[in-house]
Formats: structure tokens, sequence, C-alpha cells
């Protein structure tokens, strides 16, 4: 049986603002909850929702004094900023619409940032967050908290050693039901502002899914997108966002891909998948059974390795957290990223000198890339499913 990862670490805790995750939001409290489970940042401040209201409850709720709940995000940063005891960085939970101004706000006022995906809903919003994060030395992370898994981690260490020889296929899809009738009709809040373009942006489906088969797949095999063809459906009648994508993939180097997202797909959950096939074998990783994944190399059995149980990289071992049959998921993996970033920050607060594996986060550049990748999705189906370049 190989042991979970020792905890913690003598360093003081980092303090953080949160914008976005009032009573009723969903991913502000995973976001909360994830960052609390390594107790190496303390929530301070919040501006939790456009209702007062709901950021006093909600403040009220986590213990923070009245005083550092605020009307507005804008209110937030300009008065924490003048704090003694400011924040060393902010949370951005809001929808996508607000991750720019939020954003770009707190980086003007010296806060390092951890932002949800998309980064910003224009590639030049994304490029104007990218440039502040370089002319101010600050950090930002982009919360694509699948990678956060073990298991990927170790996937990702067996591509890039070469064991799969040189990738020829990447198959990523992403189906769920949950839009699968007009919920957003119903008063549901998050499918009511997914499914908003002036909220959400260009894309739904691809903006909110489709973006992390994006992320998952250049971030376990380091192969970049050349071109794309790509085809948003909309199937929920009046609904002016795409709700199921399908898209073909040339990689720099000669590989292909498709990759498929879908919100109606009835009968699937949160089925996000991986398939890496490569000359000399191939890896599969089923979001919804992280702690496994297939591996197949011509020269031994096929097989499925088991987080805990087997032998990992050195990386993947020390993001493990539990023995072996004791299932980690979506807030270890979340909890993953954001250790790796707070612990990234502190060194950089002490003025130590970073090391590759500290960076071993999403950054502001994967964050560009993403929306970029939004982008053209949503310009090659609109010219009819033709193919474009990602430059």
């Amino acid at each position: 049986m190989i042991e979970g990862q020792t905890g913690g670490g003598e360093s003081p805790r980092l303090r953080y603002g949160m914008i976005g995750g009032g009573r009723g939001a969903f991913i502000g409290d995973v976001h909360r909850k994830s960052v609390a489970m390594d107790g190496r940042a303390e929530l301070v401040c919040g501006a939790f929702s456009q209702s007062y209201d709901n950021t006093l409850a909600t403040g009220e709720t986590l213990g923070l004094p009245r005083e550092r709940l605020y009307r507005t995000f804008e209110d937030m940063i300009r008065s924490e900023s003048k704090r003694a005891d400011k924040p060393d960085f902010i949370s951005v939970v809001t929808p996508n619409s607000t991750h720019y101004p939020a954003a770009k706000l707190g980086l003007e006022h010296g806060f390092s940032v951890v932002c949800e995906k998309p980064l910003a809903t224009t590639s030049a919003e994304a490029n104007e967050l990218a440039c502040l994060v370089r002319e101010t030395g600050l950090m930002c992370c982009v919360a694509y908290a699948y990678s956060g898994y073990p298991i990927v981690k170790h996937l990702r260490n067996i591509i890039h050693a070469g064991e799969i020889g040189d990738i020829r296929f990447v198959n990523g899809e992403y189906p769920q039901e949950w839009l699968a009738t007009k919920l957003e009709d119903t008063g549901q809040k998050q499918a009511a502002w997914r499914t908003d373009p002036k909220l959400a942006g260009a894309s739904n489906c691809v903006g909110d899914i489709g973006s992390h088969i994006e992320f998952m797949a250049t971030y376990m095999t380091g192969l970049e997108i050349e071109s794309l063809c790509a085809r948003l459906d909309r199937f929920g009648a009046g609904r002016p966002l795409d709700d199921n994508a399908t898209v073909l993939v040339n990689y720099k180097g000669g590989a292909k891909g498709v990759y498929w997202s879908s919100q109606i797909a009835a009968g699937h959950d949160n089925a996000l998948r991986l398939r890496i096939y490569g000359t000399k074998g191939a890896v599969e990783w089923f979001q919804e059974t992280p702690n496994t994944a297939r591996v197949s190399l011509f020269d031994r059995p096929s097989g499925t390795i088991s987080r805990g149980r087997d032998p990992m990289s050195p990386r993947a071992q020390s993001l493990s957290r539990l023995p072996s049959g004791h299932p980690e998921g979506y807030f270890e993996s979340f909890a993953n990223v954001y250790s790796t970033f707070i612990a990234a920050l502190a060194k950089k607060l002490r003025g130590e000198a970073l090391a590759p594996a500290d960076l071993d986060f999403p950054s502001v550049d994967d964050g560009v890339r993403g929306v970029r990748y939004i982008e053209k999705c949503v310009e090659s189906s609109a010219k009819g499913a033709v193919w474009v370049a990602m430059e």
C-alpha cells in the first residue's frame, strides 16, 4: 500500500478574497472548500454577489467581519488594497462576463489572481490580462481543475517520457445531459446565465466544458493545435448559444484529434474522457473514475493502473492524499491546483526562486489559449464548419 502525502508545511497561511460565490452559487463553494483542505490560505474578504444581502448572508456564514464584505468587486479591490492585512490573492468565481474586469482591476491593484475559466470572453481581453501579469510580475492561475488529479499527472509523465511513442490521435469527449431540456426557462440560475450571451460570451458548450477538453489534451500531450474545424449545434429551441459541439483538430507535427462536448447527451452526468493513441501504445482516463486509468503498451499486457496502489511518478505521488481504496475526487483535484498555486505564490512573496514544478498549475497563457480556442470554434462553425488556423 502506498500512503498518501504528508500534509501542510510550516509556512504562514496566505490571505485571499473572493469575488462571486454567494448563496445559490455552485463553484464558489467548491473553491472555498478546496482552499481550506490544505489550510494554506484563509478567506478574509468578499464581494460574493450582486445582491448585498446575499453577500452579507454568505459572509456571516463564513465568519467574516461585516466591514470586509462589499457591495461590488470594485469596492472590495480598492478598499482591500489599502489595508496592511490585505489579501495575497483574489479568487474570481463569477459568470464569464465579469472575469476580465475583476481580474484586471485586481492585477492593477497589486493582487495575484485565481480566475475561473474561461479567462475572459474575448482573446483581446485575455491577452491584456497576460500582459498585465508579465508587467506586474504577479501570478495568475486559471481554474482548469481536472489537471490536479494525480493519475492525470502520472499519465502526462508517461506521455512526455515517450512511453506511448509519437502521438497519432487524441479523442476527447465531455458529454452531460443537464441542458437536454430548457432548464433555463425554469429559473435555474446557472442554466440561465450560461445560455445568455451577455453573461457567458460567444459560446456556452465549448466555453463551459469543451474548453476543458482543449486544456487537458494540451496539458497531457504537449501538442499544439494548428487548425480546427468545428460544428456548434443549438438543439434547445430558441437557445442563442451552442449546447453540443464536434471539433476536428490538426496538431502541429501531424497528429489528429476529435473533440466532442455536449450538454444534451441523455444518460451522461459529467463524463470527461481522454483517449490518447501513440506509435507504441495508448492511455485512457475517465473523470468519473478518476483514480484509475488504462494503459496499453505493445510490449506488455494492457492493464489498469490505480492511484494509491500502483507506483506513480514523483510529482503525481506527491499529490496523492489517501491510501489505496479511498477514492480521491473533484475537491482533491481542485485542492491540488490551489495548493500548488498557493505554495508558489508563498515562495515568490518570500523572494525565493521558483522551479518548474512550482508552476505546475494552469497559467494565464493557458487561459489565453483557451479563449482563442473558443473563438476559433465559433468562427469555424459560423462559416459553415470550415477549417480555420489557430494562429
